[in-house]
C-alpha cells in the first residue's frame, strides 16, 4: 500500500512525490549554499563595510557557530513540534534573514543576521531529512530519495563559489543573499502544501543547559582564536575566553551526562569509531572551510582576479564534491569505511601542499591539480565518514549520532575559518601567512589520515546504554 502511494506503475515517484522532494532539497541546498557562497564575495563585503580579516572570519563564522549548535536540539524539537511545522519556521526564518542581510547598514549588524541564518539552517537540516524519511516510508524509495537529497551537498559545495563571485561582480556583493529569497518560496509553498506533518512525540523538556553550554563553548572558542593576534593571546579578554570555554564545555558534558534526555548520549562515545569519526569530521572541515576561506582572498588580493574568476578558479575542487560521493558509497558498500577515509585524508593533504607552489609562483598547473586533489579526498572522506559513524551505534543513536557529527563537522569548519583567518591577520604578508596556513591545513588532515587508519572501523566498546 505505502509503496503505491509512493511509485507509479513503471517505477517513477508520483509527481506530488517528485516536487515534495525536490522542494526538501531546495532547503537542503540553500543551508549548504550559504555556507560556500559568501567566501568570494568577502573582498566586496570589506570594500564595502569595513572590517579587517577578524571581521570577514566573523562573517563566515557567525553562521557556522550558531548552526553547530543549534543542531544539536533541532531534531527533538522537530520531534517534539512535528517536523513540518519546524521546518516552516526555519524556512520562514531563514527568509527573513536573507532579506535583512542584503540590505544590512554595517558590518555588525550583517554578523548578527549570519547568526540568525545559522538558526534558521540548523531548524531546517534535521525536520527537511525527517520530512523525507516520513514521505518515502518504504525502504527503497526511501533510500533513493536520501541519496538524491544527500547528493545536494556537493552540488551547493560546486555552485556556491561559482554563483558567488558571479552574483558579487555583476550585481554586487547584496545580491548573494537576495538568491535564498524566492528559493525559500519556493520550497516553503512546496512543503505547505504537499507536506505531511509527522507525529508529535512526547518527550521531556528540551536540553535547554545542553544546548546554551553547547553554542558558548563553541562561541568562546572561536572568539578566542579569531581575536587573538589584534588582543595579544595573553590579553585578559582572550585568556577569558579561553576559560569560558572550558567551563561551558565541562557545564556541557555534565547537562549531558545527569540529563533525563540529553542532547548528546555520551555512552555512544565508548565506541572507538564514534569517537574517533567525530574527530575525523572536525579535522575535515577544518582543512576544507579553511582553505575556502584563504584562496578566494589569496585569488582577489595577491593575484588580482575579480570575485567570478576566483570562484571558477575553485572548480578544480568543488566538482568532485558533487559527483564522487556516489563512486565512493559503492566502495564503501565493498571495502568499509576505512580505507577510503584513510585514503580521502591523504589526497587531500597532498594537494593542500601542492597549494604551496600558488603561493611562491605565478605557476598553477601543480596547483589545479592540488585543488582536484582536495576534492577527490574530501568527496571519499565525508560519505565514507558518515556511514562509519552511522552503523557503529545501534539503531535507535542513528539520529543523535548523525546530529552530533554534522555537529562536529561545523565546529570544525568554525575553527578552520579562524586557525587561517588569525594567522592571516598575524603574519607581515599575506604571502607568509598563506604558506603557514597551508602547511598547518595539511599537518591537520595528515592526523587525520592517521586517526582513520587506526581507529574507524575498531570494535572498541559498544555503548551499553542509551545517555
Amino acid at each position: 500500500m505505502e509503496k503505491a502511494m509512493n511509485i507509479q506503475s513503471d517505477g517513477r515517484w508520483k509527481p506530488a512525490k517528485a516536487l515534495l522532494l525536490l522542494g526538501l532539497s531546495i532547503g537542503y541546498f540553500m543551508v549548504l549554499l550559504d555556507t560556500t557562497v559568501v567566501s568570494v564575495a568577502l573582498p566586496a563585503i570589506r570594500a564595502d563595510l569595513g572590517g579587517g580579516i577578524s571581521g570577514l572570519q566573523w562573517v563566515v563564522n557567525a553562521y557556522t557557530i550558531v548552526f553547530a549548535g543549534f543542531l544539536l536540539s533541532m531534531g527533538g524539537l522537530a520531534d517534539k513540534l512535528g517536523a513540518r511545522r519546524v521546518y516552516a519556521g526555519g524556512l520562514v526564518l531563514f527568509l527573513a534573514a536573507s532579506a535583512l542581510s542584503a540590505a544590512a547598514p554595517s558590518l555588525g549588524l550583517l554578523i548578527a543576521l549570519r547568526a540568525v541564518l545559522g538558526i534558521g539552517g540548523a531548524a531546517l537540516t534535521p525536520a527537511s531529512l525527517a520530512l523525507v524519511a516520513h514521505a518515502f516510508p518504504e525502504p527503497s524509495a526511501r533510500a533513493r530519495a536520501l541519496g538524491i537529497w544527500a547528493a545536494v551537498t556537493g552540488i551547493a559545495m560546486a555552485a556556491g563559489p561559482v554563483a558567488g563571485g558571479l552574483l558579487a561582480d555583476s550585481l554586487g556583493w547584496r545580491s548573494i543573499f537576495l538568491l535564498n529569497v524566492p528559493l525559500a518560496v519556493i520550497s516553503l509553498a512546496i512543503v505547505l502544501r504537499l507536506g505531511a506533518e509527522t507525529a508529535r512525540k512526547r518527550r521531556q523538556p528540551l536540553d535547554w543547559t545542553g544546548q546554551w553550554t553547547a553554542v558558548t563553548a563553541i562561541a568562546a572558542l572561536s572568539f578566542a582564536l579569531m581575536e587573538g593576534s589584534a588582543y595579544g593571546w595573553g590579553s585578559p579578554i582572550v585568556i577569558a575566553a579561553f576559560v569560558l570555554t572550558l567551563v561551558s564545555a565541562a557545564l556541557f558534558a555534565r547537562a549531558e551526562r545527569k540529563g533525563p534526555d540529553p542532547l548528546l548520549p555520551l555512552g555512544m562515545f565508548r565506541n572507538a569509531t564514534v569517537s574517533a569519526g567525530m574527530i575525523a569530521g572536525m579535522a575535515v572541515n577544518i582543512g576544507l572551510s579553511g582553505i575556502l576561506f584563504a584562496l578566494p582572498l589569496f585569488f582577489q588580493q595577491a593575484r588580482g582576479l575579480s570575485a567570478h574568476t576566483a570562484g571558477l578558479a575553485l572548480l578544480p575542487m568543488t566538482i568532485p564534491l558533487a559527483f564522487n560521493p556516489i563512486v565512493t558509497g559503492r566502495i564503501v558498500g565493498r571495502i568499509g569505511a576505512r580505507i577510503p577515509m584513510t585514503a580521502g585524508f591523504l589526497l587531500a593533504a597532498a594537494g593542500t601542499i601542492f597549494q604551496l607552489r600558488m603561493v611562491s609562483t605565478s605557476d598553477y598547473a601543480l596547483p589545479l591539480i592540488g585543488l582536484f586533489l582536495i576534492g577527490l579526498g574530501v568527496s571519499l572522506t565525508i560519505p565514507a565518514l558518515m556511514t562509519a559513524v552511522i552503523g557503529a551505534v545501534p539503531r535507535e543513536q542513528t539520529g543523535a549520532a548523525s546530529g552530533a557529527l554534522n555537529s562536529s563537522r561545523q565546529v570544525g569548519a568554525t575553527l578552520g575559518v579562524a586557525m587561517i583567518g588569525s594567522i592571516l591577520g598575524g603574519t607581515p604578508s599575506m604571502t607568509a601567512g598563506m604558506r603557514l596556513g597551508l602547511a598547518l591545513t595539511a599537518a591537520v588532515l595528515l592526523a587525520g589520515s592517521l586517526l582513520s587508519f587506526a581507529f574507524i572501523g575498531r570494535k572498541g566498546r559498544n555503548p551499553r546504554i542509551e545517555r
